[in-house]
């Protein structure tokens, strides 16, 4: 048996949650020295660039979490405000991205996930973004792991969906079948003047958990229940942002699902599976005339 095909059959005995709660337990610990020399080693391993960062030494972090969730320093990631263009919401590296084709989304070579298991099981949920496109990135250890707004929106609804704690690096996406709808993940549906946007915060292995600017640790709750939560879209309690906004995080690293309506933006023509992305940058165009999502 080869060394990929252990690592994969690994994957599937191995405790993931207990491991993933325990390491989150030491990421959240104020360890002292113990927490600096784990960013130090950390920094070295993975050639992370703290020259991009607001706080560029490991000792400027109380906890693992801290540094791993780092503000970037100011001007680090410019936005590209060019009108009716929507930017990468994170630092990564694409996937796979096209168009959502008889509800499918393309995992791997070989490989299809349905979009309604992706958004939580709920067929009315996923029915907006039928016939439309899809976008996964890929977050490695050494990127930046908070997540931005790719165009202005306002929040409709979340559902935290529970699942496994695959890891979701590239060997893993190229050999465990519905990948993306079987981990536990964060769905946030956002709508625009263009049309409906969905964003998939995918856990993994020893992600201790993910956030987000609204409601904080969404994962991981108790229990394997599906939770709902829905957002007024006005008045004082709506949720809104603006393109570039951060709207959640990663604590140890992930991937970042986005889908879009029908006909309503065309991908950089440049960009593909493989090609890095770098938030605030030129991602994709909207195709669409300003028209108010309605439901």
């Amino acid at each position: 048996m080869s060394l990929d095909k252990i690592k994969i059959a690994l994957q599937y005995v191995m405790p993931k949650h207990g491991i993933s709660r325990l390491v989150g337990k030491f990421a959240a610990a104020e360890a002292g020295w113990l927490t600096t020399k784990a960013i130090k080693w950390f920094i070295k391993a993975y050639d992370i660039n703290m020259s991009e960062a607001k706080l560029q030494h490991a000792e400027d972090f109380n906890t693992f979490n801290d540094f791993f969730t780092r503000e970037l320093a100011d001007g680090a990631r410019p936005i590209d405000m060019t009108p009716n263009t929507i930017c990468y919401p994170v630092d990564g590296a694409i996937s796979q991205q096209g168009e959502i084709v008889d509800g499918q989304l393309i995992q791997a070579k070989g490989f299809n996930y349905s979009l309604t298991s992706l958004l939580g099981g709920d067929e009315a949920t996923a029915a907006p973004f039928q016939g439309g496109k899809f976008s996964c990135i890929y977050l490695a250890p050494k990127d930046y792991h908070r997540i931005h707004m790719p165009m202005a929106a306002t929040l409709r609804e979340m559902i935290y969906v529970p699942g496994e704690l695959f890891s979701v690096n590239p060997l893993t996406a190229n050999n465990v079948p519905d990948l993306f709808a079987r981990n536990e993940r964060v769905v946030t549906i956002f709508d625009t003047a263009h049309g409906q946007l969905a964003m998939v915060l995918v856990g993994a292995t020893i992600v201790a958990s993910i956030e987000t600017t609204w409601a904080g640790t969404i994962t991981p709750p108790a229990g394997k229940d599906i939770f709902r939560w829905t957002y007024p879209a006005t008045g004082v309690d709506a949720v809104h942002f603006e393109k570039g906004d951060e709207m959640g995080r990663f604590k140890l690293g992930s991937t970042v699902i986005s889908t879009f309506s029908p006909n309503m933006v065309e991908f950089n023509a440049n960009a593909g599976p493989k090609t890095v992305t770098r938030l605030g940058e030129h991602y994709a165009d909207i195709v669409t005339s300003a028209v108010a999502s309605s439901d």
